[in-house]
């Protein structure tokens, strides 16, 4: 038995500093990706469009050839991009399988939690890292989705005072708030160099799968099909947008009374067993030494769980 837990002791000291290192490393990319974005704000630094790629999943061999056999590792990948961050793939799967080893050997040294459910446990904390990107990712869009009916916008006026096509995306890239600056520079990038404006168009609606960019890239290939005034089109287009992000501002608003709702109900259980442990201590105790208390505790946190979800799924609403 002290074997046992000599051994625990030595594996979660060692999984914890491994952790530690990679969420330390994790924190110097994201303040040095802050120092560069704002510099953005403030002109002095251009964010240069992502034509050299780097292609290795991971500067360990042995595990970047293990990630390619993953389908799953493309879809990573595409997040990671999408959400704005140059973190390798094999450094986030290291970091979730880290995660998920120190969760897992700590809910294993208390008794009270079975087996299956500090797996469970476990599997949930390796997930956070990937949730920290897909939450990135969403707020990334939404930033480029308000600022992009201006950019249409710019665009519209540029091509009004005469300027082809290719010199309004680099004028819209000059001008253009981030992240639609770096989207609009890269597909100007791609449609002056190396590939046609419909492929780098298409690039860019693959690269951020929003209805606005796929309305603005199908305006665009309609109008050079068939012609037409398209700085009109782009006018009216960027209107209806800000009509539609409007609309969608005051959805979350009303939304966001359902969701404080759901998160007081959650915490409420917790709280006063929190309270009641010191209270009354005895009274709590009952539940803790029973044979079936254990049990009852997580079914009674899955369920809270799984409440919290459900009342975050109806109050969320599709515009």
């Amino acid at each position: 038995m002290l074997g046992l837990t000599a051994i625990l002791v030595f594996l979660t000291t060692f999984l914890a500093a491994g952790l530690a290192v990679l969420v330390g490393w994790f924190a110097l990319q994201r303040m040095s990706a802050e120092a560069v974005a704002e510099r953005l704000s403030e002109n002095l630094l251009d964010e240069s469009p992502r034509q050299l790629k780097d292609e290795s999943l991971s500067s360990i061999s042995l595990w970047g050839k293990l990630l390619e056999r993953s389908d799953f590792i493309k879809v990573m990948r595409r997040h990671l991009a999408q959400a704005g961050l140059n973190w390798s793939v094999g450094r986030v799967t290291l970091l979730m399988l880290l995660s998920a080893s120190v969760a897992l050997a700590i809910a294993m040294r208390f008794d009270i939690i079975p087996g299956l459910v500090a797996l469970l446990i476990a599997c949930a904390v390796g997930v956070l890292p990937y949730l920290y990107i897909l939450r990135r990712r969403a707020k990334r869009f939404r930033k480029f989705e308000e600022n992009f009916p201006d950019a249409l916008d710019s665009l519209a006026r540029a091509l009004r005072a005469g300027h082809p096509f290719a010199a309004a995306m680099e004028i819209v890239a000059e001008e253009a708030e981030q992240p639609v600056a770096a989207e609009m520079r890269q597909a100007a990038v791609d449609g002056n160099f190396g590939t046609s404006w419909a492929q780098a168009l298409a690039n860019l609606a693959e690269r951020v799968p929003l209805l606005e960019v796929n309305m603005f890239v199908s305006a665009v290939q309609m109008q050079t099909r068939t012609g037409g005034k398209l700085n009109e089109v782009l006018a009216g287009l960027a209107e209806n947008m800000r009509e539609s992000i409007a609309l969608k501002g005051e959805v979350r608003a009303l939304a966001a009374h359902g969701k404080l709702t759901g998160a007081v109900l959650t915490v409420l259980p917790i709280a006063i067993a929190v309270v009641m442990t010191f209270v009354n201590p005895s009274f709590m105790a009952v539940l803790f030494h029973h044979p079936y208390g254990k049990y009852l505790i997580v079914a009674a946190a899955s369920c809270l769980v799984l409440a919290h979800f459900i009342i975050r799924r109806i109050v969320d609403i599709k515009v």
